[in-house]
């Protein structure tokens, strides 16, 4: 039979399982956000317990917390970081009250696991408070931001890690097909030729950008609120935690965070995570564009562009034998559509803070941390399920820029625009090669035309 402890909290008092480490107000968030069905990330979590460790050694520190209880908290901390008790934290990833509910599910836990560690029943907290010590010179107004923040860098740091991998795929298919070529085409039509290895190349250089956005995407990340406690003014917190905490938070995470010069504002405002959120939506929308592009040039396989091969991955329908669909780029458009989706969500919480605070940051960081979580998931994918495996149709290339009017604009410098156009149309009307055109009316030398139309040199 199931034991039990009553715990009290403002509202009333309520049923604990007697084994549990979480509280009264971690089982009233539960019960009262069964929102999602998702629970906290796991970086989200590990950050708000690095906060809490972080805490505790400054307050023993500064002197506000006997140093017996703070080494409990520290240790019961530790064990969380280690991967024990993760079943206790039991909120919804969406909640009201700008994450209280979160943060005090992990006070309860570190507190219920610290009063253990000194010898205590859980439940007594006049060992060891969830408010008063493991809270302690905190608020939920400047926890959950940093929490926000450093999981954020974290996700940012493996998301970039994928993206270098996959730039890196681009590059060397860049340096693989230099030497192949296809007719380029803008809107739809077909253009002037161009080398494989100069489209792989545009490819690799885009996601240079977007590596260099998120190194700057990190760097917003990395200043937090800690100390602001509710409102940024530091009201509760000692000013030796104020001034100590930050350098706490470096030694624990090993990032290197640093704490807002106006506390204030950075409680207030919810901005950077906005403009993180572009960057991240930037990327995807440059690697949808380029799932655009790869399933363009390999469609066909008899009617379509047909200049390129991706590598087979399954049945592509269950009525036409023999179909394969280009499922890895399609996948790749679909993590950058739920990307832009989840932006606009994210934007409108930014926008919906009020006065002194933002209470919209839970759904914000659920769709951040998403956002970069499909990201990542998506790039390694796309890089070594389809881009890796690509090859190119070299005759069918070299044929399509043989047949192709464009070839026409490389002897506008030596016939002029108007003679070119006309060889152009004629070629169109007749079904007739413009090279064929050009000897028969004698506008060029065999010899010159010859270097002229030279694809290699026209790219």
């Amino acid at each position: 039979m199931q034991a039990y402890r009553e715990e009290y909290d403002s509202i009333g008092a309520r049923l604990i399982p007697a084994d549990a480490y979480y509280g009264v107000q971690s089982l009233r968030g539960a019960e009262n956000f069964p929102i999602t069905g998702s629970g906290m990330h796991p970086q989200f979590l590990r950050a708000i317990v690095e906060l809490k460790k972080a805490a505790a050694i400054t307050n023993r520190d500064a002197g506000v917390i006997d140093a017996r209880i703070a080494d409990a908290m520290i240790c019961a901390c530790d064990e969380i970081l280690e991967g024990k008790l993760l079943e206790n934290f039991i909120t919804d990833a969406v909640q009201g009250g700008a994450g209280t509910s979160v943060n005090m599910n992990a006070n309860e836990v570190i507190a219920n696991r610290a009063i253990e560690i000194l010898g205590g029943q859980k439940g007594d907290y006049r060992i060891v408070h969830p408010n008063d010590h493991v809270n302690c010179g905190q608020s939920t107004n400047d926890v959950i931001p940093s929490a926000g923040r450093i999981a954020t860098v974290r996700l940012l740091q493996q998301a970039l890690e994928s993206l270098t991998k996959l730039q890196s795929v681009f590059a060397e298919k860049s340096r693989e097909f230099q030497g192949l070529i296809k007719m380029g085409r803008t809107e739809m039509q077909d253009a002037v030729p161009i080398s494989f290895g100069q489209v792989f190349g545009a490819y690799a250089s885009a996601l240079t950008r977007d590596i260099r956005r998120f190194g700057l995407a990190i760097e917003e990340m990395s200043v937090v609120n800690m100390g602001g406690t509710a409102i940024g003014t530091s009201i509760n917190a000692h000013p030796d935690y104020v001034k100590g905490i930050t350098a706490n938070i470096q030694t624990v995470t090993g990032l290197e965070i640093t704490q807002a010069d106006d506390l204030v504002d950075a409680t207030q405002n919810l901005d950077s995570f906005v403009f993180v959120s572009g960057i991240v939506k930037a990327c995807a929308v440059t690697l949808s564009k380029i799932a655009n592009d790869i399933r363009l040039m390999s469609s066909g396989p008899r009617t379509g562009f047909g200049e390129i091969n991706i590598p087979p991955k399954q049945n592509g329908s269950s009525i036409m034998p023999g179909k394969v669909n280009p499922v890895m780029p399609e996948m790749m458009s679909q993590v950058a559509f739920h990307i832009i989706g989840n932006d606009t969500t994210i934007t409108l919480a930014a926008e919906a803070g009020q006065l002194e605070l933002n209470a919209f940051e839970p759904v914000m960081f659920y769709r951040l941390f998403e956002s970069l979580d499909t990201l990542r998931n998506g790039v390694e994918v796309f890089g070594n399920e389809c881009i890796k495996g690509i090859t190119v149709n070299a005759t069918k290339c070299r044929n399509d820029i043989e047949n192709s009017i464009g070839i026409v604009t490389a002897l506008c410098p030596y016939i002029g625009y108007a003679k070119a156009a006309h060889i152009a149309k004629r070629a169109l009307r007749e079904n007739r090669s413009v090279r064929y055109l050009l000897l028969e009316e004698g506008v060029i030398s065999a010899e010159q035309l010859n270097e002229i139309l030279d694809p290699m040199k026209m790219t």
